[in-house]
């Protein structure tokens, strides 16, 4: 089907840009959303779908994933990864530069911009990683969402963990910077301190909250001193949102995972070296002081930091496991179970997941249901509850953190640029997306 037939999406709650919702019709056509009114009568052109019970939210933009390709294949690839998006409602990714090759010059962003508009089937951006020494490339390359900088809890060239190299990096230029905030010197010495320790538990206490603390605040100094647009990545503790509660100038956003909201350190006994993540999970009083400071606005949106490993890399033990998990294929129907509870609304959750990504990285057309703006969309179900299955993974390393878990808000449909990408079930594997524009 080419995006220059039209949908006719019939009998939806369609959330607003205003946060109210409307039951109704919406039509796309070309790739755009034409026309939204509470009856439209249908054309022969129309693929009509019935959505009747369902909601109509703005596709989900994840603003930071890992998804292996080029050189880590086996642990996931451009195509996988945007399957598992299309189920979880994501049509949108912005992707980061720890792959092999790294990229942190224009032609491994090429590359990767090539790759995926051979193998994505949702609309994709990278970061360009900062070294020590690339400052010309983080500079010019085009198209970018922005600069990262891994200040801990890396290794060999993306590493950046000496003030004297992050200052370089703020000191020059315009463009927002992304940071992993974990301060590697902290993390390094504890590591010695606790390295006969096997627990996976200990990975909490070895990254520690102010090992994160540090970090953030190094982060905050140097963007105060340039007036630089930061971005802070997956913030964990609660000293780091109060922190931000009274330190945080208006051109700094922060970003907050679902598992720092909804896992916490009691997940090591659950789910052993599955839980272990960087920054790490925290205690069960950091979940609430983080859900504070997402309802108050410290923390402006949702990140999955999707980062794949094979069962049988978790399996080694510890310390000998990588951290990371994947997220993107359940962060929505997580976040719309906690809407569910009472924790928030779906519209605040709509907002953090995507309207408030879109205004942040400046991605034009996106994050809204409006007239003229691009027609990615998700339609959920939040009538029916059920248990997320390892079988029913797609992201290839096949595991989620959240197995077995009684979820509501699965998508039913998922849309990019006015293609069905997902449909009860089945991922339409002949959709392509598109790479993503960011204002400067």
């Amino acid at each position: 089907m080419s995006n220059q037939s039209s949908i006719l999406i019939q009998n939806a709650q369609i959330l607003l840009p205003n946060g109210e919702f409307l039951l109704g019709d919406l039509r796309t056509q070309k790739g755009l959303i034409m026309e939204i009114s509470s009856k439209l009568e249908p054309n022969e052109q129309d693929t009509i779908i019935a959505a009747t019970g369902l909601i109509l939210l703005p596709g989900v933009i994840d603003p930071q994933v890992h998804f292996r390709e080029p050189g880590l294949e086996y642990k996931e690839d451009l195509f996988t990864a945007s399957c598992a998006c299309a189920k979880g409602g994501v049509t949108s990714f912005l992707e980061m530069p720890n792959t092999n090759p790294l990229t942190i010059n224009q032609s491994a962003l090429d590359h990767k911009l090539k790759l995926a508009s051979e193998k994505c089937l949702v609309n994709y951006g990278f970061f360009i990683g900062a070294t020590a020494n690339n400052l010309e490339d983080i500079l010019t390359v085009n198209p970018t969402c922005g600069i990262k900088i891994f200040m801990g809890s890396a290794h060999g060239d993306l590493l950046v963990s000496k003030e004297e190299e992050i200052e370089t990096i703020f000191a020059k230029g315009s463009r927002l910077i992304a940071v992993h905030a974990e301060d590697q010197a902290r993390i390094l010495e504890r590591k010695k301190q606790f390295a006969t320790e096997t627990d996976p538990a200990i990975h909490s206490v070895i990254q520690d909250e102010t090992a994160a603390l540090n970090a953030t605040k190094l982060a905050l100094k140097l963007s105060q001193k340039y007036q630089r647009r930061l971005h802070i990545l997956h913030l964990s503790t609660g000293i780091e949102a109060e922190y931000l509660r009274t330190n945080k100038p208006s051109w700094v956003t922060v970003e907050v995972t679902p598992q720092h909201l909804v896992l916490n350190t009691e997940s090591y006994a659950k789910i052993g070296t599955l839980a272990q993540m960087n920054p790490p999970l925290r205690s069960p009083q950091n979940n609430e002081i983080l859900w504070k400071a997402l309802l108050d606005g410290v923390i402006d949106f949702i990140a999955t930091d999707h980062a794949p490993h094979t069962l049988e890399e978790k399996a080694k033990g510890y310390p000998n496991t990588p951290s990371g998990m994947p997220g993107v294929e359940t962060s929505l129907p997580v976040m719309l179970t906690q809407a569910k509870q009472g924790r928030c609304t779906i519209v605040q959750v709509s907002n953090w997941m995507s309207t408030a990504v879109a205004k942040a990285y400046k991605i034009p057309n996106k994050g809204k249901i409006e007239i003229g703006f691009d027609a990615d969309l998700v339609l959920v179900d939040l009538n029916n509850y059920r248990p997320v299955l390892r079988e029913e993974i797609l992201s290839k390393c096949g595991w989620s953190p959240f197995e077995g878990w009684d979820l509501t808000g699965y998508p039913i449909y998922t849309i990019v640029g006015g293609e069905i990408v997902y449909a009860q079930g089945k991922v339409n594997t002949n959709v392509r997306g598109k790479a993503l524009n960011f204002g400067e």
